[in-house]
């Protein structure tokens, strides 16, 4: 059999879940992009390859074309030593998408390593694993959402510009918070032509990818813990594909990530992926902010269009954080708890996730579609949006994420305004369905000359939120489908020896290294690491001095032993915020609070100097 017919016909099988090829020609009619295995040399059977180095594990995945009947499926992964090429490791491809899942324990991470990955006799992909940047001053993490190669998206427009900003800045880690594949029935193929795209500069740094919902093939996703959604939006709750797609899913895009901190699995046998990656002094945290929530329809009272819109001007934001309402759920909250004491080889924390934890846009799709309420949007459940920024500051994380399709930077408010973490919605690499960050009335607090869109607002579900930029689009855009539509990509630079967090929004089809390149209005903005948990009615404790660089610091609550928050110091001082009124245990050490300080501090209390064990 000729090789073309074979990969046409071989491809057609893969299409997850039985799609069947009468349902490929009703998508052709109906204007969706349909993607096709593309025809390879048979030397050329992996297209690319995604990896991360935690803990002293590699962990990388290769993606392969289909293999023949009669191919093996033995799959190697050589570094190359001396001029030598030596084997560390083996695996067996998995037929359904046609992973090769790699893991090798005791990593030498102090130095980089050339790799390949070796099929047969002649196919071959090649690439660079990094050390460990732990002695660099800033690493650069470039952000991306919403690859879609959709017609009416741009189609597929070349994505040169992106690769050759990011090799141009060096960017020490890839992050893909969602939707890197756009179609709904043909994850494999769509997950190809994102490998072709990409995979120059994936193949040589860690890189981290968040399926979202339409990488799991719907619209929308409230995963409730792996329920069947019954529901063509799913907003019921669930998972609109069969279980067995989802796991497929992401086995392509998060079986290269660490190893889960809680494993056990969800409803239809799905997989979780939760869990943290510690790099360059850098400790990410990356959640599932979709697996676990609840779906609104049947629970909360419809009030517009669709189940998860609320166009009702009277409703009451009460109302609809109903009692039982999940966002993370227990066991991501528990992961987080003990994410935000544990600074070993950190000295920095940030969170990565789908979407951000408000409602960030008022209008949607078109120039006249305000949205009092989106509840696609982290914001809704209120009562899961509180424990999931309480649960973040405590270890002064910095939060970016995408989704929106519009870029935002947000302060985010619990019981006060300003007083949890800050987030960066970066914006999508294409952009049909648009969004605006546009209240009715002019934010409190304004910055001076700032837009009025920024400043103090109420968000949809009334959650307090602080505006400080958003790359809102043309209201009628026109010429370039990409530039007039605030299409782009976020780059954040953490400074681990100034202990400062600079964020960079960058429109599509430019040079970012060219002075004269301007971002989007309100970007570039640079904050401090503990601007994320610094609520403006606190005070602040008397100057700790120690004998050691950079010790743990840890507040407790000396009355409920709760722990308010764990950071690392800056240098051999550090003047703990703390709320007024209150008393706390005071600890501290060089990579743990192991010695007690003070057993009942307060705002006002004297200095110390303190030696640690």
């Amino acid at each position: 059999m000729k090789l073309q017919k074979w990969l046409i016909i071989c491809g057609a099988a893969l299409f997850i879940a039985g799609v069947a090829v009468s349902q490929q020609k009703n998508q052709r009619k109906k204007g969706r992009a349909v993607l096709a295995i593309p025809e390879v040399a048979k030397k050329d059977l992996i297209c690319f390859a995604l990896y991360t180095v935690h803990d002293k594990t590699l962990k990388l995945t290769a993606q392969l074309y289909p293999l023949a009947a009669g191919d093996s499926r033995t799959v190697r992964l050589e570094i190359e030593k001396g001029g030598q090429w030596i084997e560390v490791a083996r695996t067996t491809a998995i037929e359904q998408g046609w992973t090769a899942p790699f893991r090798v324990e005791n990593w030498d991470d102090s130095r980089a390593h050339h790799y390949r990955v070796v099929h047969g006799a002649g196919s071959v992909y090649k690439g660079l694993i990094r050390r460990n940047p732990v002695d660099k001053d800033e690493i650069i993490v470039a952000s991306f959402t919403g690859n879609s190669i959709h017609p009416a998206h741009g189609g597929d427009i070349s994505r040169q510009d992106i690769i050759n900003n990011i090799k141009k800045v060096d960017a020490d880690v890839l992050f893909f918070s969602g939707d890197q594949v756009y179609d709904h029935h043909k994850h494999y193929a769509a997950w190809l032509k994102f490998g072709r795209d990409f995979g120059e500069i994936i193949k040589d740094r860690p890189t981290l990818c968040l399926p979202d919902d339409h990488d799991a093939g719907q619209p929308n996703l409230w995963g409730e813990s792996g329920k069947v959604s019954t529901l063509g939006g799913a907003s019921d709750g669930g998972y609109s594909r069969p279980g067995v797609y989802v796991q497929e899913v992401e086995r392509a895009q998060t079986s290269h990530l660490p190893d889960p901190t809680d494993p056990h699995k969800i409803g239809q046998g799905i997989g979780v992926w939760f869990t943290n990656l510690n790099w360059g002094k850098v400790d990410f945290a990356i959640l599932e902010d979709r697996k676990f929530k609840t779906g609104p329809a049947g629970r909360v009272p419809k009030q517009g269009p669709r189940p998860d819109h609320i166009r009702n001007p009277e409703y009451d934001p009460a109302s609809v954080d109903v009692e039982g309402a999940v966002l993370l759920g227990q066991r991501q909250l528990k992961f987080l708890d003990k994410w935000a004491q544990d600074w070993r080889h950190a000295d920095m924390k940030v969170a990565l996730s789908a979407t951000i934890f408000c409602g960030g846009a008022h209008i949607h799709g078109g120039a006249n579609g305000r949205l009092h309420a989106d509840m696609d949007s982290n914001g809704w459940p209120q009562t899961g949006r509180h424990r999931a920024l309480a649960a973040l500051r405590k270890g002064f994380a910095f939060h970016c994420a995408g989704d929106q399709h519009l870029g935002t930077i947000f302060h985010h408010g619990l019981d006060e305004y300003r007083d949890a973490i800050w987030s960066f919605c970066v914006p999508s690499i294409a952009n049909l369905y648009l969004l605006w960050w546009e209240p009715l009335e002019p934010g409190a607090n304004r910055e001076p000359g700032a837009p009025g869109y920024t400043g103090d607002h109420l968000d949809g579900f009334h959650n307090k939120v602080t505006n400080y930029a958003a790359a809102n689009p043309a209201k009628k855009p026109a010429g370039n489908i990409l530039n007039t539509r605030s299409a782009g990509f976020g780059i954040v630079r953490l400074n681990t020896k100034k202990r400062e967090i600079t964020m960079e929004c960058w429109p599509r089809n430019v040079d970012i290294t060219n002075p004269a390149t301007r971002q989007y209005p309100g970007w570039p903005r640079t904050i401090s690491q503990y601007d994320n948990y610094a609520p403006p009615s606190w005070g602040t404790l008397g100057e700790l001095t120690f004998d050691v660089e950079d010790p743990v610091v840890q507040l407790i609550d000396a009355t409920t032993r709760e722990v308010l928050y764990t950071v690392r110091a800056n240098g051999k001082t550090f003047t703990p915020g703390a709320p007024k009124g209150k008393a706390f245990i005071v600890k501290a050490g060089k990579h743990a609070p192991a010695t007690v300080i003070s057993q009942k501090a307060q705002v006002g209390s004297a200095p110390h100097s303190v030696t640690l064990k």
